[in-house]
């Protein structure tokens, strides 16, 4: 069977607005958080300007937090539609896997973040006018613990955008239906 047989994208059922908005809001928002993160790394410790670029980094990942939980729960509510029909039972299986892991970075990333930031003496000023006071005890080796699992998670997330992003980049060759299925203009 040829690839674009399977299912035509004006019948592959599409995700609703609000899912194709919260989908491209959420991945827009991660690319730029990831990136504001590895630019702070690039800032010298102990200058003004890197405390304000982290608590930029850090208000911004909270509120990116509560925009992954109400995107979650938006798709469970709404559910999913109908799976494109013809695919690989392994391409499914692929999908859901990923699906899972991408968004168990992205509460994992945030929650790490705010942990870390909570055993450290500096806590979070959000938005750099209102400081969070940190809950917990400064102690290094706990923040290190967090903050190391933190960056590692950001490297996942990498690994696993990429993977998404080849992923339905190869669906858009294919033209199987799948990718215009989170096309704004498909919602």
């Amino acid at each position: 069977m040829h690839p674009a047989s399977a299912a035509s994208p004006s019948h592959a059922p599409a995700y609703d607005r609000m899912a194709v908005a919260l989908h491209w809001i959420v991945a827009l928002a991660l690319v730029g958080q990831v990136l504001l993160g590895w630019y702070v790394h690039e800032i010298p410790r102990g200058t003004p300007a890197r405390g304000w670029w982290i608590n930029l980094h850090k208000s911004t990942g909270l509120l990116l937090g509560l925009l992954v939980l109400f995107r979650l729960g938006w798709r469970l509510r709404q559910g999913a539609p109908a799976r494109v029909t013809g695919l690989p039972a392994w391409q499914r299986y692929a999908a859901g896997a990923s699906h899972a892991l991408l968004y168990a970075c992205m509460l994992a990333l945030p929650l790490t973040g705010y942990l870390a930031s909570n055993f450290s003496r500096h806590g979070i000023k959000f938005f750099n006018t209102a400081l969070l006071p940190p809950w917990g005890a400064d102690d290094k080796a706990v923040y290190a613990a967090l903050n190391g699992a933190h960056v590692a998670l950001t490297w996942v997330l990498v690994a696993l955008v990429a993977l998404h992003v080849l992923a339905a980049l190869t669906h858009l060759v294919r033209r199987d239906g799948v990718f215009a299925r989170m096309v704004p203009a498909a919602g």
